[in-house]
């Protein structure tokens, strides 16, 4: 019964008609898992292929965590739809990075370096955290906080702890200094009675509720296990986003043979050239 479920799921999502664009409930069938993990629906996150829309989360995502670009054209004006049906919404925000299409590009300018990031066009590391930057984030924070969001995820992070990035865009914030301001806009973020997701590590993040890792065909579980296993036996919140894949339903096994049944795990199908969800 198993080895049949597994073919009949691969056959109806190689079947499935991406040429149509109306939007329509999602008609894959996923593996049923008992945990309690949670679906993950991702609007922020565009690695390959288009992330979720907003209008798919909205007819789709139920008691899911629900990670949107808050910043982006019409999203605020579905939060309240989107929470409805019982999801956690969750806003993306780069703290390691400024990215010039922000409406407060010019205010976090001062606090970056001049050098652009080679790997992603527009977005400049931070280089001053002690100064004026924490007020322009807060500053963010507050508005997510008021549009009603439960989570606040924040990328890049880790941009000042890496040897390498440091020499090649000459960084003057300090590891300690990157530290600390991470957790300052974590504990803010407390403050205005949300939670805090993590990007891709653990370590100094204690105060954190819950981590998302990102994955890769050519290089799964990267990361230090152990820090992942930790948030899970802590009873947070963990999630593995895996991109590019043409074999979604290993991949999630193969994370299921790793961690406990409660990881929470999204996949970018190569196939589909989209986002299939798991533990629904």
């Amino acid at each position: 019964m198993r080895i049949l479920l597994v073919f009949l799921v691969a056959f109806l999502q190689v079947s499935c008609n991406d040429e149509d664009d109306t939007v329509t409930k999602e008609e894959t069938i996923n593996p049923i898992v008992t945990s309690d993990a949670i679906p993950v629906y991702n609007h922020a996150y565009n690695e390959n292929y288009e992330p979720d829309q907003v209008d798919y989360i909205a007819l789709n995502a139920s008691n899911a965590y629900v990670l949107l670009d808050p910043f982006q054209d019409d999203v605020v004006a579905s939060v309240a739809k989107i929470k409805a049906n019982g999801n956690q919404l969750a806003a993306y925000i780069s703290i390691g990075t400024g990215e010039d299409w922000r409406d407060d590009f010019a205010d976090l300018q001062p606090y970056l370096i001049t050098k652009q990031w080679g790997e992603w066009p527009g977005e400049y590391f931070v280089n001053a955290t002690t100064t004026g930057i924490v007020d322009v984030m807060k500053a963010r924070i507050d508005k997510i906080a008021d549009w009603g969001f439960d989570w606040v995820e924040f990328d890049n992070m880790d941009w000042a702890l890496y040897d390498d990035v440091r020499e090649t865009y000459e960084l003057e914030v300090t590891k300690a200094e990157g530290i600390a301001y991470f957790q300052e806009l974590c504990d803010y973020v407390h403050e205005k009675g949300m939670k805090c997701m993590a990007k891709n590590f653990v370590e100094d993040a204690e105060n954190f509720d819950g981590v998302t890792y990102e994955s890769y065909n050519t290089e799964k579980n990267w990361w230090d296990t152990s820090g992942a296993q930790s948030f899970l036996t802590a009873g947070k919140l963990v999630i593995i986003v895996h991109y590019n894949e043409s074999n979604c339903d290993q991949v999630y096994s193969d994370y299921m043979d790793i961690y406990t049944k409660d990881l929470a795990f999204i996949c970018e199908d190569a196939n589909l050239k989209k986002y299939v969800h798991y533990n629904e």
